[in-house]
């Protein structure tokens, strides 16, 4: 994948999952990233296309079984990161989650699993959100 926005736009939908929003439509994701609807309509079809997600016109978006995978790999790194810098290097909880944003792009798969090793496997990010399985 390795585009940032595209990742970024993976991680959102899958939050707005966790967080219980049912139908997430691009309005959600526009408020959340806080672009345009326009922007994220494009982005959209760019997902779509790529096999990311499952969207019909003035519908919900819908994560295709790639891009759970794919969004459950980003927010485990993201969350990863955080509890990382929070815990290890001592980053304010006002400071971790624009630093994790900019690190989750660049870390390996095999990094992120080996600081959550090195951080004795964490069920939680510092926010309280489950951090999930990814293999």
């Amino acid at each position: 994948m390795k585009s940032k926005n595209r990742e970024d736009y993976l991680r959102i939908i899958f939050c707005l999952n966790e967080n219980g929003v049912d139908k997430i439509k691009s309005i959600d994701i526009a408020k959340s990233l806080n672009i345009s609807k326009p922007a994220v309509s494009e982005m959209l079809k760019k997902l779509k296309n790529d096999g990311y997600l499952e969207m019909n016109p003035y519908s919900s978006v819908i994560l295709t079984n790639k891009g759970l995978e794919e969004s459950k790999k980003i927010t485990y790194k993201h969350r990863v990161i955080e509890l990382f810098l929070k815990d290890i290097l001592g980053f304010d909880d006002s400071e971790i989650h624009d630093e994790a944003h900019k690190l989750e792009h660049s870390m390996s798969d095999e990094v992120a699993k080996r600081i959550f090793k090195f951080l004795k496997n964490p069920e939680l990010c510092p926010c309280g959100h489950k951090i999930p399985n990814i293999n």
